[in-house]
């Protein structure tokens, strides 16, 4: 189970990254006439992106092209939980729910003709249901005024009738995130969340709504250990989870947690050998992957619209 030529993560408070990123971590700058197009159209309807929020590695190379992808963020641009890895900012109590967003983000899919687009949200505890009811309209109106494009859901972690209320919706992918290992989720995640709660989250998604595949997310590079990261993908599987994505930690600013080491391709090369022999659909493992990535999407999208076929045949 251990990758080859691994060494072990770096302890103590002198073990964070310094220096320039490793050659593998950088990419080229944004920019075309895709890329614009979609950033115009974008801030012309006063949309959030998480592309953008969270100062995502592969915005460029997402928002360009005839098959684009975005991550459009609802329900307001500020979080009432305190992550520690997380670039969105954080209240106590975030702004009043617009009742015109939901409209406004099926009109803006539609205007971008996106093949496939992944809904997220802020944690909004703040909300009685949590902001389900307003992600579940989203939802709808992307089915009536752009019924070609793949939806997927990147949702809190939601529980007995808040998730019920957004999985009437009936997304095509259903992803909650993990995030880190299991040791280190109350050092990176708020403490409300949990490993135990955000598997339980996707057990009742596959069990409510079978037709969706599930999916999850992991970082590396925060001192997590190989056997960490494999009992992290089996119990994800063991719940029925489809796809998952492994990706390195990049900090954002001086105050949230610091990078423990860089974790080389070879590595994410041994997780995503690991993760197909233990029988996920697929598995999107490398330094630039994110929750919200093209290649996936594309695999994603392809098995959407075959259980589409199947089901109309």
């Amino acid at each position: 189970m251990t990758p080859p030529d691994r060494q072990a993560p770096l302890e103590g408070p002198t073990a964070v990254a310094r220096g320039p990123k490793p050659a593998w971590l950088k990419v080229p700058l944004p920019g075309g006439e895709g890329f614009t197009k979609l950033k115009d159209l974008a801030r012309g309807l006063d949309l959030h992106t998480v592309c953008e929020e969270a100062r995502c590695p592969n915005i460029g190379e997402c928002w360009k092209g005839e098959h684009a992808t975005m991550t459009l963020m609802v329900l307001g641009d500020a979080c009432t939980r305190r992550c520690r890895f997380c670039a969105v900012k954080t209240v106590d109590r975030g702004a009043t729910p617009d009742p015109r967003e939901p409209a406004n983000v099926g009109r803006a899919v539609a205007q971008m003709n996106l093949g496939y687009v992944v809904i997220t949200s802020v944690d909004r505890d703040d909300l009685e249901d949590g902001g389900a009811a307003h992600y579940a309209a989203c939802v709808r109106e992307i089915r009536g005024q752009a019924p070609r494009t793949v939806v997927e859901t990147l949702i809190p972690d939601y529980q007995g009738s808040q998730l019920t209320t957004l999985l009437e919706a009936r997304p095509d992918v259903l992803s909650h995130n993990v995030e880190v290992v299991d040791r280190l989720q109350r050092k990176i995640r708020d403490p409300r969340c949990s490993f135990a709660r955000s598997l339980e989250t996707l057990a009742q998604a596959k069990q409510e709504l079978p037709s969706a595949f599930t999916k999850s997310s992991l970082m590396l590079g925060l001192g997590e250990t190989p056997a960490e990261v494999m009992d992290a993908l089996q119990r994800l599987r063991s719940v029925g989870v489809d796809f998952v994505t492994l990706g390195q930690y990049l900090r954002p600013t001086l105050q949230h947690a610091p990078v423990r080491e860089y974790v080389p391709p070879e590595v994410f090369e041994h997780y995503e050998r690991e993760g197909r022999a233990l029988g996920f659909a697929f598995v999107a493992s490398g330094p630039l992957v994110r929750s919200s990535y093209k290649a996936g999407e594309f695999f994603a999208a392809r098995l959407v619209r075959e259980r589409r076929s199947a089901s109309h045949s």
